[in-house]
């Protein structure tokens, strides 16, 4: 490492061979001080500084995060990038892009690879984008980076939607065949052309045949994009593909591609990572920092430049008191979430610390981490300590390797210690949440919003039995309160009574479930079984595990004998044998139910469909956590105090108390890390290894340079470095350029960056159509974001966009020199032909919205040399300066109008040899005016990219 700051490298004292910068000597009392992420920003910034891209000011300001915060602007350089396929092939078709412009510039083109490692997850959605129905439910159908969607558990495999069930007899179509997701083989089927086996009784799940008919053809409408994937994973040194349908769950993959602490050549540094992946945050979980970016971020940070954040203030949240034994991970990770929401964390970093937290599973953490866009934090971040070790080491990383990190991180004070009276950071703010104030409840009777809390069920029943009918209330007399009812059931005589528990269904659920807490109710099932405890017969229970992932926890964990012992039987993966009790209630009990006006009840885990959910005479229905389902359906009554009646007789006619066979926190942690997580990381290990049938037999080339296929109109070479050579040219007049659009305020990258479908008046339909496509196999924007040539012709092809030329909301512009009204794209085209620059006059705030890599690559395609704005969003301008295009400013009060401008003019801008940061440059224009604007530069490296032609083509010249 060539930084300033060399001497502060040393040798790990357990392990000599390994160097680090010890940053903690070096920030002395001020870095003690300092949050644990701050201190990873710290370290990056010690680590990468090379005095142009990193400053020396840079590090020094990040050590005075306390009173810097907020006020500067500081450079970051993650240790990796991860990319979901979508973000990933523009990037991967640039990298392609600039192997041919080095050769042609006379450089080395193998020289060329992306500067950081680069994971790339080639997950469902490239396998479901073309279908019709799959292109509205792909997770982002335009393409373009996107808020992510908050998604619960970190370790679960997101179900897609199929046909209703009609696999099994008794089943009225309610059964989660039809609705949740499958085997861990569920999404293989998408790639492979096996049969999808039940995972519990091996036998082939009935595949809809359009599922079946599709596969084939959307392999081969594929086949074009994996093989270009295959071809970068084989020549691109620095980047792994993760072929489709390698984990059991995506999440799982984010997880297994984790460092934690990286050793590159016995050089050790913190793990790290920005990605354009919606649950990339939830590696926060892991001690390891990160945060989602868009394309064009991630796409810097590969070229080797680092990503700008203003320093943020981390308000650290403290856990503090003991969790409840019967609170699961879902009231502990939701009632946290609930806290921080309140808290105005948006946009901050949280860090958590107290002694609470050593109480939450690394599970816990990482859903917790991975909720951050429900309560609008940048990150959460757990500090590693000693459960995330135990984590690690059954996540499948060897004693040397755990040894080394444990080391490190101890030596640069980021491992959090519970026993030592180490000093806490000082943090922005604090907020407390006390996991004992944390205690279950159950909602219900009848709307989901109403939640009771487990020890007043017995109470808040007894309320509703009174209350006037309405939304809680069923308003039974005083004297019926206490009716039995009697009824003969199988042989055997059972008495019915009001708050009797007729159905209980565990159903695991994707919005609400962590598989933790499926995994509870199963040893909570394992300890009651073992007690003698049982659930009477006629009860309807039964067990849906839902997700793969799931179904991996009660296998590997051998709690499903115990399950099915109590009759919680596996129903809903839509093969014969697993018919499971889906049938209506008995007859007997319907009868006994409407005879004596009895007021049933059905206790469920996680689904929101209450009403008509379950049979017309169960009148209460409560969700509760899956272990409270086993326990309601032993009692038989929602009429039960806990913590003062038994469940039941076990064994030898003794009482036996929830509490005796609750697991407790520390058996679901200890099965889960030594049964599941293991288990889960060897097996993903043996598919990484393996790969996948299809992706194996896949064909692609092996060449140095990418054999472009010039018929494709899914993947084809830019042309962002045609003027590609050796040295950077100083900055061209611009000169009589036309203006292209003439905008107002507030233009969104989504009005400027191709989304959505393809129009089919559109010019891009006209090019699509002219290389012989119908319109049926347009697909989105976001499908072909590899073909520059569809996406210049989408750049400002939104209907909503106002062009004041033309005056009303059309993707249309007005060709001066003809005085044609035409598609942007033609316009744009022909004033290229003609040899005449172009640029866009705008109003305030130009370029809001989510940041897009193609609302600057479009328009610089499009031959815009300038940007003239009244103001500009901040991330949108630092993209225009990475594709070459200069962001100019009129002064403040001046605007088009206060100037007499009409936008019909044509304008020179003259650039001096010698830019500056915020230079004032004059503007002259064909009617005689000469005016003054500023160039909206901020720093020397902002103008050297410029004098390059943008970040490509300055990381390009590096290689010649």
């Amino acid at each position: 490492p060539g930084s300033p700051y060399q001497p502060a490298v040393e040798a790990l004292e357990s392990h000599p061979e390994k160097k680090f910068y010890n940053v903690s000597k070096l920030g002395g009392a001020k870095y003690d001080t300092l949050p644990y992420s701050i201190r990873v920003l710290f370290e990056s910034s010690v680590r990468n500084c090379d005095g142009f891209l990193v400053k020396e000011t840079d590090a020094m300001n990040i050590l005075d995060w306390k009173t810097k915060q907020n006020h500067v602007e500081v450079p970051f350089c993650p240790a990796r990038v991860v990319l979901q396929d979508f973000t990933g092939i523009p990037a991967m078709v640039d990298f392609a892009a600039m192997r041919e412009a080095v050769r042609n510039a006379g450089g080395d083109p193998v020289k060329v690879n992306p500067a950081c490692p680069t994971d790339l997850t080639v997950d469902h959605s490239l396998q479901i984008d073309f279908s019709k129905c799959a292109i509205q439910n792909a997770p982002n159908p335009g393409g373009g980076e996107q808020k992510p969607p908050a998604r619960l558990s970190p370790l679960k495999a997101q179900p897609r939607k199929l046909p209703p069930c009609r696999g099994h007899s008794g089943c009225r179509g309610s059964c989660s065949a039809g609705e949740s997701g499958r085997s861990p083989g569920a999404f293989s089927a998408q790639i492979e052309n096996t049969p999808i086996l039940c995972p519990f009784h091996l036998q082939p799940v009935p595949e809809p045949e359009t599922v079946l008919k599709n596969q084939e053809m959307e392999f081969g409408r594929n086949r074009e994009r994996l093989q270009f994937f295959k071809w970068s994973s084989k020549v691109f040194k620095n980047i792994s593909i993760i072929p489709p349908e390698t984990g059991t769950a995506h999440q799982v993959n984010l997880e297994y591609l984790s460092r934690v602490v990286f050793d590159v050549k016995d050089f050790l540094h913190p793990d790290s990572v920005v990605g354009t992946d919606s649950h990339t945050t939830m590696v926060n979980g892991l001690g390891i920092l990160g945060w989602g970016v868009g394309g064009i971020e991630t796409e810097a940070v590969m070229l080797g430049m680092p990503v700008t954040l203003t320093l943020p203030e981390v308000v650290g949240c403290e856990l503090t008191g003991t969790v409840s034994p019967f609170a699961t991970s879902i009231d502990i990770v939701l009632s946290i979430t609930k806290y921080l929401r309140q808290a105005d964390v948006a946009g901050k970093f949280v860090e958590f610390f107290g002694s609470g937290v050593s109480q939450l599973s690394v599970a816990d953490r990482t859903t917790i981490a991975n909720m951050c866009p429900e309560y609008g934090a940048i990150l959460s971040f757990f500090p590693v300590d000693n459960v995330t070790l135990k984590h690690l080491k059954h996540a499948g990383f060897d004693k040397a390797k755990l040894e080394v990190t444990e080391a490190y991180l101890k030596a640069v004070k980021l491992f959090r210690n519970d026993e030592s009276s180490s000093r806490e950071p000082e943090y922005s703010q604090v907020v407390q949440v006390s996991l004992s104030s944390i205690i279950p409840y159950v909602s219900g009777p009848k709307r989901s919003q109403d939640r009771v809390a487990v020890n007043n069920m017995k109470s808040d029943f007894q309320a509703c039995l009174n209350e006037k009918s309405g939304v809680k209330g069923f308003q039974i007399a005083a004297e019926k309160q206490n009716d039995i009812v009697p009824v003969q059931y199988e042989g055997n005589e059972f008495k019915l009574s009001h708050g009797c528990i007729v159905i209980a269904a565990v159903i695991s659920c994707t919005n609400n479930c962590n598989p933790s807490v499926m995994l509870a109710a199963g040893l909570l099932a394992k300890k009651a079984v073992e007690a003698g405890l049982v659930v009477k017969p006629y009860i309807r229970t039964s067990l849906s595990p839902g997700s793969g992932m799931v179904t991996h926890y009660l296998s590997s964990s051998g709690v499903l004998p115990y399950l099915s012992k109590l009759g919680f039987e596996v129903v809903g993966y839509g093969c014969s044998t697993c018919v499971g009790n889906t049938a209506p209630l008995p007859e007997a009990i319907r009868n006994a139910i409407k005879q004596g006006d009895i007021i049933a009840c059905g206790v469920l885990s996680g689904t929101k469909n209450f009403e008509g959910r379950l049979c017309d005479c169960v009148r209460a229905n409560y969700l509760a956590s899956p272990p409270l389902v086993v326990a309601y359906a032993i009692a038989g009554t929602v009429r039960i105090d806990f913590d003062t009646e038994p469940l039941g007789t076990g064994f030898n006619g003794k009482s036996i108390y929830l509490r005796d066979i609750w697991p407790t926190r520390q058996e679901l942690h200890t099965v889960e890390e030594e049964c599941v997580i293991s288990s889960m990381f060897k097996e993903l290990k043996e598919k990484m290894e393996k790969g996948n049938k299809r992706w194996n037999l896949l064909e692609a080339p092996e060449s140095t340079l990418f054999p472009w296929d010039l018929k494709s109109t899914y993947i084809r070479c830019p042309s962002f470095f045609d003027k590609l050579a050796k040295e950077a040219v100083s900055p061209q007049a611009v000169e009589n350029a036309h203006v292209l659009l003439y905008l107002g305020d507030s233009v969104t990258t989504d009005h400027i960056s191709p989304a959505g479908s393809i129009a089919r008046s559109s010019a891009a339909a006209k090019y699509l159509t002219s290389k012989g496509l119908t319109p049926r196999e347009f697909n989105s924007y976001g499908a072909r974001r590899g073909n520059d040539a569809v996406m210049t012709r989408g750049t400002f092809a939104n209907i909503k966009l106002l062009n004041k030329f033309i005056g009303k909301p059309a993707p249309k512009t007005i060709h001066f020199p003809s005085g044609q009204t035409l598609d942007v794209f033609e316009a744009a085209e022909l004033y290229q032909k003609e040899g005449i620059p172009v640029i866009i006059l705008a109003g305030k705030k130009y370029g809001l919205g989510s940041s897009r890599d193609w609302a600057a690559k479009g328009p610089f395609l499009l031959g815009v040399k300038a940007v003239l704005a009244e103001s500009y969003e901040k991330v949108h301008r630092s993209q225009l300066i990475g594709i070459g295009i200069a962001p100019l400013q009129f002064r403040p009060g001046e605007n088009p109008s206060t100037l007499g401008l009409t936008g019909r003019e044509q304008f020179s801008i003259l650039f001096p040899p010698e830019l500056l940061p915020r230079m004032t440059l004059d503007i002259k224009t064909s009617t005689g005016k000469v005016f003054s604007v500023i160039a909206l530069f901020e720093n020397n490296m902002e103008i050297t990219l410029y004098k390059n032609g943008g970040s490509l083509n300055f990381v390009a010249r590096r290689f010649l």
